[in-house]
C-alpha cells in the first residue's frame, strides 16, 4: 500500500480518536460512510458462501431420503434420526465457534468449516451403512454450525450501519440458494439415473452422487477464506490496530478510522476476556439480550421451515406426487424462498426489522393453518399407505405451503440472521451469537426428528403445533423484539428490550 489508513483518513490524526480536524467533534465523524463499498460486498459474499454450504449441506438429504432408508433397511424413527443427524453436529459446531473465533479469529474458523464440509460430503457418499452415514454428517453438521455463527458475526462487523441489515441478509440469500442448488442437483441427477435409488456416474447410486457434489462449493468456500481480511474487531481486540485500520478504511468505508478504533476498543475494554461467563446475569441465569437471541432462534426453528426443506419431496409425494414432480415442486418452492430472500435484503434497512418480523409472524401463522385444515381432510389409502388430498385442499394444500415459505423467506429466515449478527454487545457478540446458534440447531433437530412420529399422529396435528407457535412468534415479537434499525455495533450495550427500544 502507498499509505497508511491514518494518513488518507480525512479529519483523522494518529495522536487523537476524535482527529485534529473533525468539525462538529466526534459525533459527527461517528460511523460516517460515503457509500457503500464495493469492496465489504465482495467479502460479505465470500463469507456468506458458508451459509450456501449451510443450505446445502442441510437440504442435500431431501432427495436422498426414500432411496438410503430403502437400501438401509431403516424405519421411520432411524430414518429420522438420519435426517436430522446432522443437526446434532451444528448445535455442537456452533458452540464451540464462538471460543475458538475469539482465540484464533474468524477466518481459521471458516477454514475449518470449509475441510468439515468437504470430509462430510466425500463420507457421506462413501458410506456403508447408516451409522457411518450417521457420523459423516454430524461430521458435516459441525461444519454448518460453525459457519452458521461465524458468517453473520463476521458480516455484521465489517458492515457499515446503514447496509448492515441488507449484507446481513446474504447469509440467507446464500442459505436459500444452497437449499435450491441441492434441491436442483438432486433432481437433474435423479433424473438422469432414473431414480435416486439407481446408478449413476461409475455405477454408484445417485443417492450418493448428490452427497458427494458438495466437495466442490466445500473447497471453494476454503480457498475464498483464505483472502478474506480478518475482522477488524478481533483485530483490535487483539492489538493488531495497524490491520484494523486497512480494513476499517478499504474495505468498511471509515472516513474517520482512528476514532472508530477508540469507540470499539472502549467497548471491548469493559471486559477483555470474553468467556460463557459474560453472558451470566439477570433474572433467569442469563443476560436479557441473550434471551431475546435464543428465542428468536427457537421461533425460527418451531414455525417448522425446515419440514419443507428436508421432507418436501417425501411430503408430496404422499399426496400424489410422483418422485420426479415432487423434486420438481420442491425445487420451484425453493426458488421462491430465493426470491423472498431478496425482497428482504431490498426491505430490512427501509422497513426495519420488527415490523418485517411481525408481518411474518402473522403470514405463517395464517399459512400454517390453512395447511392444516387442507391436510385433515386427507384420505389414507390402504394399498399403498399414502395419504391423499381431495380437491381442492390438494391445491389449497400446495399454495398455502408456498405462501408460508414465502412469508418466512422474506422475514424470519433472513431477519433472525441479521439481529444474530447485530443485537449483542461486542464483547459478547461470539459467545453469545453461539449459545443462540446452539439454541436454533438444537430446535431444528427436535423439529425434523420429531416429524415423522408427529406425521404418524397426522398431518394436520403437526402444521397446526407449527402454527401455534407461529403465533407465539407474533406475541413475542410485539412484547419485546426492539428495533435496531440504523445502530452502531458499539451501541448495542444500551440496547432495551421491548417495544420502545
Amino acid at each position: 500500500m502507498s499509505s497508511s489508513p491514518e494518513s488518507r483518513s480525512p479529519g483523522s490524526s494518529s495522536d487523537s480518536p476524535g482527529g485534529a480536524g473533525s468539525p462538529g467533534g466526534p459525533d459527527a465523524t461517528a460511523g460516517a460512510v460515503v457509500k457503500l463499498n464495493p469492496k465489504v460486498v465482495g467479502i460479505s459474499i465470500a463469507a456468506a458462501v458458508g451459509g450456501f454450504l449451510f443450505g446445502f449441506d442441510t437440504s442435500v438429504i431431501n432427495g436422498a431420503v426414500n432411496a438410503l432408508s430403502d437400501e438401509f433397511s431403516l424405519g421411520a424413527g432411524l430414518t429420522g434420526f438420519a435426517v436430522s443427524s446432522a443437526l446434532l453436529g451444528c448445535a455442537v459446531g456452533a458452540w464451540f465457534a464462538g471460543s475458538l473465533s475469539t482465540r484464533y479469529g474468524r477466518i481459521p474458523v471458516m477454514v475449518i468449516a470449509a475441510i468439515l464440509f468437504f470430509i462430510s460430503a466425500i463420507g457421506s457418499g462413501i458410506a456403508f451403512g447408516v451409522w457411518d452415514l450417521i457420523i459423516w454428517r454430524v461430521v458435516g453438521g459441525l461444519g454448518v454450525g460453525a459457519a452458521s455463527v461465524i458468517a453473520p458475526a463476521y458480516i455484521a462487523e465489517v458492515a457499515p450501519a446503514k447496509y448492515r441489515g441488507r449484507l446481513g441478509s446474504l447469509q440467507q440469500l446464500a442459505i436459500v440458494l444452497g437449499i435450491f442448488a441441492a434441491l436442483l442437483s438432486n433432481a437433474i441427477i435423479a433424473n438422469t439415473a432414473g431414480g435416486a435409488a439407481e446408478s449413476f456416474w461409475f455405477g454408484v447410486a445417485a443417492w450418493r452422487w448428490m452427497f458427494m457434489i458438495e466437495a466442490v462449493p466445500a473447497a471453494v468456500y476454503g480457498i475464498m477464506a483464505l483472502f478474506l481480511p480478518e475482522s477488524p474487531r478481533y483485530l483490535i481486540g487483539k492489538g493488531q490496530l495497524d490491520r484494523a485500520s486497512r480494513v476499517l478504511y478499504d474495505f468498511t468505508g471509515e472516513l474517520d478510522v482512528n476514532l472508530k478504533i477508540e469507540q470499539i476498543r472502549k467497548t471491548l475494554e469493559r471486559e477483555r476476556k470474553e468467556s460463557l461467563r459474560d453472558l451470566l446475569g439477570g433474572r433467569f441465569g442469563l443476560q436479557p439480550v441473550v434471551w431475546l437471541g435464543i428465542a428468536l432462534s427457537l421461533f425460527q426453528q418451531l414455525v417448522g421451515i425446515n419440514v419443507i426443506f428436508y421432507y418436501s419431496t417425501t411430503l408430496w409425494q404422499s399426496v400424489g406426487f410422483d418422485e420426479s414432480q415432487a423434486l420438481l415442486t420442491s425445487t420451484i418452492t425453493s426458488v421462491m424462498n430465493i426470491v423472498a430472500t431478496i425482497l428482504a435484503i431490498l426491505l430490512v434497512d427501509r422497513v426495519g426489522r420488527r415490523l418485517m418480523l411481525l408481518v411474518g409472524s402473522a403470514g405463517m401463522t395464517v399459512s400454517l393453518g390453512l395447511m392444516a385444515l387442507a391436510f385433515s381432510f386427507g384420505q389414507l389409502d390402504p394399498a399403498t399407505e399414502a395419504i391423499t388430498l381431495p380437491d381442492p385442499w390438494s391445491t389449497i394444500a400446495l399454495i398455502s405451503a408456498n405462501a408460508f415459505v414465502m412469508f418466512f423467506g422474506t422475514t424470519w429466515g433472513p431477519l433472525v440472521w441479521v439481529l444474530l449478527g447485530e443485537i449483542f454487545p461486542n464483547k459478547l457478540r461470539a459467545s453469545a451469537l453461539a449459545v443462540a446458534a446452539a439454541a436454533q440447531w438444537g430446535a431444528n433437530w427436535a423439529v425434523s426428528a420429531s416429524f415423522p412420529t408427529l406425521s404418524g399422529i397426522g398431518l394436520s396435528f403437526a402444521y397446526g403445533l407449527y402454527a401455534a407457535f407461529a403465533l407465539l412468534s407474533l406475541i413475542f415479537v410485539f412484547l419485546w423484539v426492539p428495533e435496531t434499525k440504523d445502530r452502531e455495533l458499539e451501541d448495542m450495550d444500551s440496547l432495551q428490550l421491548g417495544r420502545k427500544g
